[in-house]
């Protein structure tokens, strides 16, 4: 059986990722990058497509971990019948290559411990040559070597394509193992291996709690603010400030389905949240560093504008499926890669110019071709949105006329519209506000079914949409206004044991929207979006149970998936996501108590306690 989701708990260098379980075994790594080919890819096959495995031997799951206060160093402790060990794993903040340290401490008595690393490479399907060489193993396969050292007397046995060590651990001994990527073609060891295992473990817990300081959240909430926030951190590749959806592969919303995906890369549906969960809460380094990824990513024709790119912007992401694989818990095909690339969003635009307009309000200053962007963008929408598309959730079935999309055009004019104010650039103003009003019009005459008393997913359907809840956030519609309060009320019907689904879908069969088969679980994100409408309606107390509701159903070490099944009790889907944590701050700062800004507010700030006058930036750089 596979290990269940919710028991796996983070590690980051921020700029690739590993998930490792209560039972002390890493069964997802890609190296160097968040988007390289897996090399410990048990996660969504078996053990022979890769894992790294310490504990004691005679053990199975830890009696009890926590990562350490502010950090995202982890701490597992076993107690058996020989004593007990702690199992401190982390991952230094990059400096030149990957690297993952899993110190060993005898807390009492003598305890047996067993390391077994069997790496495959190439998602998991290579065996590598492995030698000793300086005092490390060393496995190599095409362009890739892992180097596996340890700084205590511990005796290696031979398996075939694997590392195993075995050793006691007495009370007060420590012993460190440092596994370090490098290019194959590297003669010697790579730098990471020459620092002492205690001082890159003080560096890191400094790394994380000089950067955990900052957070400006003062709410009944702050633990969970916090964790989410070290884990959208996690997500946020350095080198371009790109924030990856979540570190895995084909965890699948659906056990035993073909619902499993990609989400390795940046989409830019999340890119208003991201930006404003890491403004308001005082991270206005990481909120500039994700603009300029998406400025870059974004930039050329905006007739080829895609809803996802890579860390680095890079726009091919082919699909591909891994026949060698036989998936988590079965679910299969496991896919890498996003076909998602080639779909046509009418939401994008809109999300891209709710960042920008957000970005200056709050005092970023914008490259100055920017305004050139935004003009084109408006160009190509006033074309074509009148097109159906496949919508906010990727449909894979045929185009529709989503509501959530329609009002993300009208988003799009009205952002426009606004910077233009700020700006003093009001050349196509009128063209803009009429586009913006006939836009408002049709999705109110279109979108609204009166017999629900509801805006619905798409025009001429019955079918409601999670979506909807945003409307009043987004500024499309008060809160007050009557057909939001009812909108919210109809959402009972997404209702499942007190969380939401993203949308209706058929118990059996493959779904006519979607084109899937199988049942997904509630999703996180849409839950949360619940608790904040029910606030923004006057409902301060079921907001406060929706949203507690979905706090009791983080893991141990606070990491939500995508998805949650009231049936089962577990977390689907890929994990840790960045969208179901971001919604979590972003609820968090909605019902807490203090004057924060709303999320929905163009002209928010990274400022909780003051908003500074309308115009108080119009610079672009």
């Amino acid at each position: 059986m596979s290990t269940p989701i919710e028991d796996y708990a983070l590690l980051s260098d921020l700029e690739t990722a590993a998930m490792v379980g209560r039972n002390g075994s890493v069964d997802w790594l890609c190296l160097p990058r968040f988007d390289s080919p897996a090399c410990l890819a048990a996660l969504v096959g078996t053990r022979d497509n890769g894992f790294w495995r310490v504990a004691p031997t005679a053990s199975d799951l830890c009696t009890r971990r926590a990562y350490r206060p502010d950090t995202l160093v982890l701490d597992s402790v076993w107690e058996t019948e020989d004593g007990a060990v702690r199992v401190t794993d982390f991952m230094p903040p990059r400096s030149q290559v990957p690297c993952l340290v899993r110190v060993i401490e005898g807390l009492s008595g003598a305890v047996p411990v067993r390391s077994e690393l069997c790496l495959r490479f190439h998602q998991g399907r290579v065996v590598p040559w492995i030698r000793i060489a300086d005092q490390c193993s060393v496995a190599v396969a095409g362009p890739d070597s892992v180097w596996l050292s340890a700084d205590g007397q511990v005796r290696a046995l031979g398996s075939e394509g694997s590392t195993v060590l075995e050793f006691t651990v007495q009370a007060g001994q420590r012993l460190a193992l440092t596994l370090v990527w490098a290019p194959s073609h590297r003669p010697a060891p790579p730098a990471p291996l020459s620092v002492p295992a205690e001082t890159a473990l003080k560096q890191t817990g400094d790394f994380w709690r000089h950067w955990t300081a900052q957070c400006r959240y003062e709410g009944p909430w702050r633990d969970a603010v916090v964790r989410s926030l070290i884990t959208l951190k996690a997500l946020t590749y350095a080198p371009t400030g790109g924030v990856v959806s979540a570190p895995t592969t084909s965890l699948p919303g659906c056990i035993g389905g073909e619902r499993n995906w990609d989400y390795r890369y940046c989409w830019l549906r999340d890119s208003t949240l991201t930006l404003s969960c890491l403004l308001r809460s005082g991270y206005r380094e990481e909120a500039t560093a994700w603009l300029d990824w998406l400025v870059r990513a974004i930039a050329g024709d905006p007739a080829d504008l895609q809803t996802v790119y890579g860390v680095g912007g890079q726009r091919l992401l082919p699909e591909t499926e891994a026949s060698w694989l036989s998936g988590y818990e079965g679910s299969r095909p496991v896919r890498f890669g996003n076909s998602a690339v080639g779909q046509f969003q009418l939401d994008a635009y809109g999300e891209v110019m709710d960042t920008l307009c957000l970005s200056l309000q709050a005092g970023i200053q914008l490259p100055a071709h920017v305004w050139n962007l935004i003009e084109e963008l408006m160009g190509f929408l006033q074309r074509h949105w009148r097109e159906p598309d496949q919508g906010l959730w990727q449909m894979r079935g045929p185009r529709r006329q989503f509501v959530h999309s329609k009002v993300m055009v009208w988003v799009a004019a009205d952002r426009a519209l606004r910077m233009g104010r700020l700006l003093g650039r009001n050349g196509a103003s009128a063209e803009w506000r009429a586009m913006r009003d006939e836009v408002h019009r049709e999705v109110c005459r279109e979108g609204w079914d009166a017999k629900q008393g509801a805006f619905v997913q798409s025009y001429g359907s019955s079918d409601l949409d999670a979506s909807a809840l945003l409307m009043s956030r987004l500024g499309f519609l008060p809160a007050r206004d009557p057909r939001v309060r009812g909108t919210v009320r109809a959402m009972r019907a997404l209702d499942d044991s007190g969380f939401v689904r993203r949308y209706e879908q058929s118990p059996r069969g493959v779904h006519d929207v979607d084109g899937m088969p199988g049942r997904e679980g509630a999703f996180v994100s849409c839950s949360l979006w619940y608790a904040h409408a029910l606030a923004a309606v006057g409902h301060a107390e079921q907001a406060r149970e929706a949203f507690e509701r979905v706090l009791a159903v983080r893991n141990d070490v606070g990491m939500l998936s995508e998805q949650w099944d009231p049936a089962a009790g577990r977390q689907l889907g890929n994990t840790p996501k960045a969208f179901s944590h971001i919604a979590l701050v972003e609820t968090a700062f909605a019902l807490s108590p203090a004057p924060f800004p709303s999320s929905s507010d163009p002209h928010a700030t990274s400022s909780p306690r003051r908003r500074p006058a309308r115009r108080a930036v119009t610079s672009m750089r």
